[in-house]
């Protein structure tokens, strides 16, 4: 019994992981094999032409999603999460230094590149399956950019309800999906079956040599049948390595590799149909339902680069690369399952934008596939670095791996190179504006740090004072939150200068993110009593966790201090930052970061204090 029903859960799992993770690379089948004949390359979709392109596609399947990611990359997990940051968190934990400071760089520009292609996938994807209409019927290409918009502007309206309902609700729908890639691809094979020789790789070798830059130019096309497997590791703490790799091998795999050789073996047959191979591949009768299955598909498509950057976003605010956000949890049982409302917001906008200024997939394919295969590079650098350094392979282990990955990212990043003019500085624009404001808000709080110490007064000796002269104490606890542990909190020393008092019991509470998803329960808090009246509460949580206050509070009562909350103040100093010719940042950064402070969600919320008992404090701090 117990068996049966640990199978049945795995296979909800794995359900809702194909929902999820695998929407994006399971539609591009809608448009992989099109952008590689079209027009704007000038590739003629004749026997060996044809052959060569599947050849590279089922073996770029192979090598990129099967080996690299499923096989290499999603061994590097921190407690099972991934993604590109916790990527750069486990490489930089054995380096520091000048080495560590250069993988921070590579994994927020990674980063950068992922809320670029976030912006592109849904409109990517959205507008190839509802151009289908145009293949029933030229009448409906009017109709096809309001569809593509009233569908997006749903899919971002959804979110709220959490992964876990989108997950659920898409699965068996992107399920279906799968089996009729399967089934279109094996009419197709069954017509021609001589396509199949292009699972022979010399095919490939064939087309890059015989066409030279034409053929590396193409590349930037057949990169668009691995998009999304950066979600992949992205969501790895959604659903678990096995689930993912289950639901790849089992049904995933097969049915893209026969979709795209049917597709192949159509246009063999038939050169015409390469204006839209895959819509051409299925019957007058099946057009329209495949239509409407294909724009339910390019939904969860974008449902995996959405769940993503939630993820990707949550990391970076609790690392420190982000100002805090409202971030709330969609699931009492799963601590993953997140929504945050400023980004959903952000991103519909930017899709709605993109797909108007765009207006084609053709268009957008020019500006799709250099940021996913820049993180495609940046993911091989860091994860052979964790390789070596963390998993402690030899080099001799380690180097011919990221040979074989570079020898294959690396062309296609330089592939997709020449699209930058074409639309291609989009992505670009994106991932550097982000990559600026991580940095700056990364440096701005460093230097901010700095500042405040340069001015703090030294905790032992004040307490010492404060014991043997003490000011007028007060009944109660008070708790003053400060990042330091080791100076006076300035919302201390500007209660004691205005109010001139002080509490009968002093906390100074410290709140720390690790580098690593969760912390263990044993290793929450450090407790300890600086005098008979002082004590320091130290409390660290991982980057998927939400730091609570009144968890902390509970949890302190073991150690031997207990909270009254109807008795208990909470301090806290709220700085004005102020720009200022000193080094640090330049004047531009310094403004930005001054600005995003002022946008930053309240202490109070962030970390859930009960906002009756607040009191705030202000400080100026000069950068």
């Amino acid at each position: 019994m117990q068996q049966q029903e640990h199978n049945k859960a795995t296979l909800g799992v794995t359900l809702a992981a194909l929902g999820v993770v695998y929407g994006d690379i399971g539609t591009s089948p809608l448009y992989t094999l099109k952008e590689a004949f079209g027009p704007h390359l000038g590739l003629v979709p004749n026997h060996d032409n044809v052959l060569g392109i599947l050849s590279l596609v089922f073996w770029e399947l192979i090598i990129v999603v099967s080996i690299k990611y499923l096989a290499f990359v999603l061994r590097a997990d921190n407690r099972g999460e991934g993604g590109i940051l916790t990527l750069m968190a486990l490489a930089r934990r054995r380096i520091a230094g000048v080495p560590g400071w250069l993988l921070m760089i590579l994994g927020i520009t990674g980063a950068g590149f992922f809320y670029g292609e976030v912006i592109i996938t849904p409109a990517m994807s959205v507008l190839s399956a509802v151009e289908g209409l145009e293949v029933v019927t030229p009448a409906f290409k009017p109709y096809v950019l309001p569809v593509s918009l009233v569908v997006l502007t749903l899919l971002f309206l959804i979110q709220k309800h959490g992964t876990a309902r989108v997950g659920t609700l898409f699965g068996p729908v992107m399920g279906l999906w799968f089996i009729s890639l399967g089934v279109l691809g094996v009419g197709g094979i069954l017509d021609n079956p001589e396509v199949l020789g292009a699972l022979n790789p010399v095919w490939g070798y064939r087309f890059m040599v015989d066409n030279g830059m034409l053929a590396f130019l193409t590349l930037g096309a057949v990169v668009l049948a691995i998009t999304g497997t950066e979600a992949l590791y992205a969501d790895m703490g959604h659903f678990g390595k096995r689930p993912i790799r289950r639901a790849w091998f089992a049904l995933v795999l097969p049915s893209l590799v026969l979709n795209y050789f049917g597709q192949g073996a159509l246009v063999l047959a038939d050169p015409a149909a390469v204006k839209n191979p895959f819509f051409n591949l299925a019957p007058d009768w099946a057009l329209l339902p495949l239509v409407g299955l294909a724009t339910l598909a390019t939904v969860i498509a974008s449902q995996a680069v959405i769940s993503g950057v939630f993820s990707l976003t949550r990391q970076a605010v609790q690392l420190g690369y982000i100002p805090r956000l409202s971030i709330l949890h969609t699931s009492e049982m799963e601590i993953g399952q997140i929504y945050i409302p400023m980004v959903n917001w952000f991103l519909l906008g930017a899709v709605v934008l993109v797909v108007l200024s765009f207006g084609t997939s053709s268009n957008l394919a020019a500006a799709y596939g250099i940021a996913v295969t820049g993180t495609m590079v940046i993911t091989t650098l860091l994860s052979t670095t964790v390789a070596l350094r963390n998993w402690r392979w030899p080099a001799a282990a380690v180097l011919p791996v990221a040979f074989l990955f570079l020898c294959i990212d690396v062309p296609l990043f330089a592939a997709n190179v020449h699209k930058i003019v074409a639309g291609g500085w989009l992505p670009l624009a994106i991932g550097a504006l982000m990559f600026t404001l991580m940095t700056t808000w990364k440096r701005g709080r460093e230097i901010l740090m700095q500042r405040l110490d340069e001015q703090a007064i030294p905790l032992e000796g004040f307490i010492e004072n404060m014991e043997t002269w003490p000011p007028t104490r007060v009944p109660g606890t008070a708790v003053f939150m400060t990042s330091s542990s080791h100076g006076v909190p300035h919302a201390l020393l500007h209660n004691l200068k205005h109010n001139k008092v002080l509490h009968d019991r002093v906390v100074l509470l410290t709140v720390r993110t690790r580098e690593e998803p969760y912390v263990d329960p044993a290793e929450r808090l450090t407790v300890s009593q600086l005098s008979a009246s002082f004590w320091q509460v130290i409390a660290e949580y991982g980057y998927k966790e939400a730091p609570d206050v009144n968890e902390i509070l509970a949890l302190s009562e073991p150690y031997g201090l207990a909270f009254e909350v109807m008795d208990t103040s909470f301090f806290l100093s709220r700085e004005t930052l102020i720009s200022t010719e000193r080094p640090g940042m330049a004047r531009w950064r310094e403004k930005l970061f001054v600005w995003m402070s002022k946008n930053a969600l309240k202490a109070t919320d962030f970390f859930r204090i009960p906002t009756n008992r607040v009191v705030e404090l202000g400080a100026q701090v000069e950068l």
